[in-house]
């Protein structure tokens, strides 16, 4: 009878798997955050991605309620302890983050107090570009150095997966033909290797284990033939979600494209109604797809939505822009979920770019309907 995986297997199982998956980035760093804070055994964790201006475009709790969160205001800036794990490539442990003389001693009214703690840089080949906050370790006065190994190797994990985030933001940007399929082309090689690495990685965790190390090794073989498997898939799905070309193809012409890929590779059905003769304007239809883009991103990573409908419409110079979906819905006016999800402000910052009215109509069990006039 095969034992069951250790914790420390477990724990960098699930993140590889998640970044092999179809989870959204934003799903797959809350995992690592999960898994880390589990892992060590500390009360509260935290994953941050520096904007390069001060402050964070994505900051991940675990330990931590929704109304805890809601109640600690805005997302944090890199001051302090924050901005110190930032500065290095090296992790850092102490017994207690009030002895440091980086720690600034400022908290947000309502946030608990933390003693024990462990920082571990996120570094790819570009320098840090996120870090691991655990602090407060159950049972014990400190973090170990084991503690401190498990979190580097998920480190690595969360690196892969901020990278393919960011090559793959870069290429959406792009409407010239030619650096579009540079920058596809380059993302593809990156996820290769990358994902190569990690079934490296994985045989590097037998060294942690050190009970029934036959079970274990089975168990990262398999690791390692899903790995190779979610491989072979990414390389074909890169290859389709080339974004289309707005200068040549029109606003219309590359929604519906868009829409294609995502009906062939989504579950949920994916639907584009209406086909409008545009005076083309790059700046506008620039703006407008993207938000017709992320508002179907939206409804597919997060609504759990089984049909998707995307309308355009529009006379006498005006056009309006509808994304349905059937979904679980939210509350559009959430503060966490404002904090946490970065796109919504996203769409309302672009529609007004172009002098538009975006209205995002939602509730509990009622599906969601982004629509924008321009």
């Amino acid at each position: 009878m095969t034992e069951p995986l250790s914790p420390a297997l477990k724990a960098v199982s699930d993140a590889v798997l998640a970044i092999g998956g179809e989870l959204s980035t934003e799903e797959v760093l809350q995992r690592l955050v999960e898994n880390a804070r589990t892992l060590v055994d500390a009360r509260y964790a935290a994953l941050g991605v520096p904007d390069g201006d001060g402050g964070f475009s994505a900051f991940l709790t675990s330990g931590m309620s929704d109304k805890l969160i809601a109640s600690l205001g805005p997302l944090p800036r890199t001051h302090g302890m924050l901005g110190a794990i930032l500065e290095s490539r090296e992790p850092f442990r102490t017994t207690d983050i009030h002895d440091d003389p980086r720690f600034t001693g400022y908290w947000p009214r309502g946030h608990p107090d933390m003693r024990s703690f462990l920082g571990v840089p996120i570094v790819s080949r570009d320098g840090v570009i996120g870090a691991f906050y655990l602090t407060e370790k159950e049972r014990a006065p400190e973090f170990s150095v084991l503690d401190e190994q498990l979190i580097e190797l998920l480190a690595s994990h969360a690196a892969i997966a901020i990278t393919n985030a960011r090559l793959y933001e870069q290429s959406r940007e792009l409407s010239v033909v030619s650096e579009r399929n540079r920058l596809a082309l380059e993302l593809h090689d990156v996820v290769s290797q990358k994902l190569y690495s990690v079934v490296l990685t994985a045989e590097t965790v037998a060294t942690l284990l050190d009970r029934n190390p036959v079970a274990a090794r089975g168990q990262i073989a398999k690791l390692q033939a899903i790995a190779r498997q979610a491989l072979d898939e990414l390389r074909s799905l890169i290859f389709e979600l080339r974004p289309p070309d707005l200068v040549q193809d029109g606003l219309c012409g590359a929604l519906r494209k868009h829409v294609d890929v995502l009906r062939r590779v989504q579950s949920a059905d994916v639907v584009m109604e209406g086909d409008l003769e545009l005076t083309p304007d790059p700046r506008r239809d620039a703006e407008v797809f993207r938000i017709a883009q992320e508002a179907m991103q939206n409804a597919l990573r997060h609504s759990e939505a089984s049909r998707v409908v995307v309308r355009l419409s529009g006379e006498n110079g005006q056009l309006a822009l509808d994304v349905v979906d059937d979904g679980i819905g939210f509350d559009p006016q959430s503060v966490e979920l404002r904090a946490r999800r970065l796109g919504l402000t996203s769409m309302e910052e672009r529609a007004q770019r172009i002098g538009g009215r975006l209205e995002i109509r939602s509730s509990r069990g009622e599906g969601t309907t982004v629509h924008l006039d321009v």
